[in-house]
């Protein structure tokens, strides 16, 4: 009984971590590091560093590392506490209790010996990197995405991801569609849609501290007009920036897919994995674009001295990098304990917190049309996924096969 009630703790923190990513990285972005007293709000500087919340990102998954080790530890003192050594590979009474029988390991592969999978070792490691560079090119222009639009925007546009995931395995896993599973792909598209629209016809500049220069009360009546259209495109921009990078997170996943087919490997060291990877990636490519660029977004010295000098974004990052590596943790215990599908749920969930949350801190304004592209984006999701049944009983197919066998791992 002890261990069910778990369920529900694990649940709860999965939920909570999310929501806490998504708003410290826009609490980041609202952060003034500049010319803070300026009277006219073009003159101030905000923090603008989508690279390096980038790296932060990468940070926090490579705390799976900490976690492994832990329960390294732990299982070495159970083990001795028994009165023997652990030998790696077999199953003793510390690591395999009959009270954690009902909780799933996130530390243990998630499929038997008997389906044949070679281990993931030695060089054959390396193949992580390429999911892993689809998850920088993805979450960069996510970060860069959440500049120009509010945090809930930015949340249900990527429900974009589940159009993705479809198309890529049909055209490269050879998965098979039913009617009902396009008609839930257009309503999520639908739905993506009218929420960019919401942002766009309605002004909002809480959302964009950053770029409230395009809306200075000091100009001309005469300029109005242009302003609004200045913002409308930016929202626009970001909107599409949001949603062209769930490209790369479904080229991630289907990546992802193609690998555990042929390997095993714990799905929270392919976290670590690809979090190690990432971050040496990234700090490459800052590094580079630094010296190659070496302005605005590629400001890498500058991003730093913002980090290290402001106390507000030193916290902010710590705590980023915490709830991502507790977002995965928790998100793969709920996916191993209960399924899949519940843990897509939780995350529409925690677009609906995202939004709550925004709104009382004053970060955005609300918008009914906003609940019309939430309202599709739910009904299309959870259509997709099998957690409501089709308009028409004819559409649902006798056996159903799901579209990633392999559970995607996500990171962020």
């Amino acid at each position: 009984m002890a261990v069910k009630a778990a369920v529900p703790f694990l649940v709860a923190m999965m939920l909570l971590t999310g929501v806490c990513n998504t708003l410290l990285t826009k609490y980041q972005d609202m952060q003034c590091v500049k010319n803070c007293d300026a009277p006219s709000p073009r003159y101030r500087k905000h923090f603008e560093q989508p690279v390096l919340q980038t790296l932060q990102m990468f940070v926090g998954e490579m705390g799976c590392w900490l976690v492994i080790g832990l329960y390294s530890l732990y299982q070495r003192y159970a083990s001795r506490s028994a009165g023997y050594e652990a030998i790696p590979g077999i199953a003793t009474p510390a690591s395999d209790d009959s009270e954690t029988a009902d909780i799933a390991n996130p530390l243990r592969p998630a499929h038997p010996d008997e389906e044949g999978r070679i281990p993931l070792e030695g060089r054959s490691i390396l193949l992580l990197a390429l999911p892993a560079c689809c998850d920088i090119a993805g979450t960069t222009l996510m970060n860069v995405g959440l500049l120009f639009v509010a945090a809930s925007i930015y949340q249900m546009t990527r429900g974009a991801l589940v159009l993705f995931v479809g198309l890529f395995s049909v055209w490269f896993l050879k998965r098979h569609l039913g009617l009902y599973k396009w008609f839930s792909l257009f309503v999520v598209v639908f739905g993506v849609a009218v929420v960019g629209l919401a942002g766009a016809i309605i002004r909002d500049d809480k959302a964009t501290p950053g770029h409230q220069s395009l809306h200075d009360t000091n100009v001309d009546s005469g300029d109005v007009r242009m302003q609004v259209a200045s913002q409308a495109a930016m929202t626009i921009i970001g909107v599409l920036l949001i949603a062209g990078a769930q490209i790369f997170t479904a080229t991630q996943f289907v990546v992802e897919e193609r690998i555990m087919e042929k390997y095993a490997m714990e799905p929270i060291k392919v976290v670590g994995w690809e979090g190690l990877f990432g971050f040496l990636v990234t700090l490459i490519g800052m590094v580079i674009l630094h010296f190659a660029i070496g302005t605005g977004y590629f400001n890498a010295r500058e991003g730093l001295y913002q980090m290290t000098h402001s106390r507000a974004i030193a916290v902010s990052s710590v705590l980023i990098m915490i709830s991502i590596g507790g977002f995965n943790f928790f998100g793969l215990s709920v996916t191993r304990t209960v399924s899949a599908t519940s843990r897509s749920t939780i995350d529409t969930c925690r677009t609906l917190f995202i939004w709550i949350v925004s709104l009382g801190l004053g970060w955005e304004t609300f918008k009914w049309l906003q609940v019309l592209g939430f309202a599709l984006l739910v009904y299309g999701t959870f259509l997709f996924n099998d957690l409501i049944r089709p308009p028409l009983k004819s559409c649902v197919e006798k056996e159903h096969e799901p579209l990633l066998p392999e559970d995607p791992i996500e990171h962020h």
